[in-house]
C-alpha cells in the first residue's frame, strides 16, 4: 500500500494536470466562440453567391445547344475513374475521437473506391501521419520550362502512379490560422486539375457543425457541380446521443450557446435575389460573370468546409478538457479518501501501542 508521502505527490500532481485541463478547456471555448462567428459571417456571402450564379442560369445557356454537354468544365460529368479526396483532420491532438472518427470514415470511403485510382489532399497533421503510413506519396512531376510553356501546353498527367491510392498534397497548419486565400489556393488547384481532366470527381470529408450538439462526420461531393446551391452528401454520420449530452454539459460549464445562429432573415434576402423576375443589367456578359463565379464557387465549398472543422475541433477538445478535469477532480477525492483512511489507521495504531505500553507498567 502506498504511504501518505506517496499519497500527497499523486494528489499535487493531480491538481496540478486538471489545473491544465481547465484551462484549455476555456481556451477552447474561447477559440470555439470566434470559428462560430467566422463561419457564420461567411455565410451571407455564400449565399449571395450561390444566388447570384442561380440568377445567372435563367440568363445564360449552361449546355451546349448542339453537343448537349455544359459549357464550363466544373459542370461535365465523366466516368468516375480518377478521383480526388480531400480529408480534414486536425493538427494536434487532445480532442477525444474527432480525429479517430474522420479517419475511420476515410477508410471506408477508400475501401469503397476500390478499383479506381485515389488521390488524398490531406489537411491536418493527424490525417497526413495516419495516411502517410498506409498510402505511399506520388512522384514527384517536372515543373514545365517555362510559364508560356505551361500556358500554351499544360503538363499532361503522370502516367505512372505510386499504387491505387497515393497523397497528392499535404497541408500542416492550415487550419491554425485559416484564410480565405489559403482554401482558395487549395481549391484553384482542384479546379485546375479537373478542367484538365486529370480527375474525374472531388470529395471533402470533414466534419459539418451547425452547433454544439448538431454536428456530424460527412463526405461531401464538390466536383462536379450537380446543382448549385445544394450539397450532394455522399455519407453523414451523427454523434451519439451520449457525446451530445457530454458536449452539452461542457459547453454550458464554459458559456457556450448550444443553439443554432438564426440566419433565416439573412438566407430569405438573399434568395429573393435570384427568384426576383428583374432583368439585371451586368456589366459583362451573364456567362462570363458564371464561368469567373463558378470557381470562387468551389472555393466557398473548401473554406466553409475547413471553417466548419476547425470549430468541431475545439468543441471536441473543450468537451476532452472538461471530462479529463471531471476525471481528475474524482481522483483527487478517492486518493483524499485513501489518504485519510491511512492516516486514520496510522494514528489508531499509535493510540493502541501508547495504550498497551501504559496497561504494560
Amino acid at each position: 500500500m502506498a504511504g501518505l508521502l506517496d499519497i500527497r505527490r499523486r494528489i499535487r500532481s493531480v491538481k496540478n494536470t486538471r489545473q491544465i485541463t481547465r484551462a484549455m478547456k476555456m481556451i477552447s471555448a474561447a477559440r470555439l466562440r470566434r470559428a462560430q462567428d467566422r463561419a457564420l459571417s461567411s455565410r451571407p456571402y455564400a449565399q449571395m453567391l450561390t444566388n447570384v450564379l442561380k440568377s445567372l442560369v435563367l440568363r445564360t445557356d449552361v449546355l451546349d445547344p448542339e453537343t448537349g454537354q455544359p459549357k464550363h468544365p466544373l459542370l461535365a460529368q465523366r466516368a468516375e475513374n480518377n478521383v480526388l479526396f480531400v480529408v480534414v483532420t486536425g493538427d494536434k491532438g487532445l480532442a477525444g475521437a474527432f480525429n479517430t472518427n474522420i479517419l475511420k470514415a476515410a477508410m471506408t470511403f477508400i475501401q469503397s473506391k476500390s478499383g479506381r485510382n485515389l488521390d488524398i489532399e490531406a489537411v491536418g497533421r493527424k490525417g497526413r501521419d495516419f495516411l502517410r503510413r498506409r498510402f505511399p506519396a506520388a512522384p514527384v512531376q517536372e515543373p514545365p520550362v517555362t510559364e508560356e510553356e505551361e500556358r500554351l501546353q499544360p503538363p499532361a498527367r503522370a502516367t505512372s502512379r505510386s499504387g491505387p491510392v497515393q497523397i497528392v498534397g499535404e497541408h500542416i497548419g492550415l487550419l491554425g490560422r485559416l484564410q480565405f486565400a489559403q482554401a482558395k489556393a487549395l481549391a484553384d488547384t482542384i479546379v485546375v486539375r479537373y478542367s484538365r481532366e486529370e480527375i474525374d470527381s472531388v470529395y471533402v470529408l470533414y466534419n459539418e457543425f451547425k452547433s454544439v450538439v448538431a454536428q456530424r462526420v460527412v463526405i461531401s461531393q464538390i466536383l462536379p457541380i450537380v446543382e448549385i446551391g445544394t450539397a450532394a452528401i455522399l455519407q453523414a454520420e451523427e454523434m451519439a446521443q451520449k457525446e451530445k449530452e457530454r458536449m452539452a454539459k461542457a459547453a454550458a460549464s464554459a458559456g457556450v450557446s448550444l443553439t443554432e445562429a438564426d440566419t433565416r432573415e439573412i438566407d430569405e434576402l438573399a434568395a429573393a435575389f435570384a427568384a426576383s423576375p428583374v432583368d439585371y443589367i451586368y456589366e459583362q456578359s451573364p456567362a462570363e460573370i458564371f464561368s469567373d463565379l463558378l470557381p470562387r464557387y468551389v472555393a466557398i465549398g473548401v473554406y466553409r468546409a475547413l471553417l466548419e472543422s476547425v470549430a468541431a475541433e475545439h468543441a471536441a477538445r473543450m468537451t476532452a478538457m472538461d471530462a479529463a478535469s471531471n476525471n481528475a477532480s474524482e481522483m483527487i477525492d478517492a486518493l483524499t479518501l485513501s489518504m485519510n483512511r491511512i492516516r486514520q489507521a496510522k494514528i489508531t495504531r499509535e493510540i493502541i501501542e501508547i495504550v498497551s505500553g501504559a496497561a504494560a507498567l
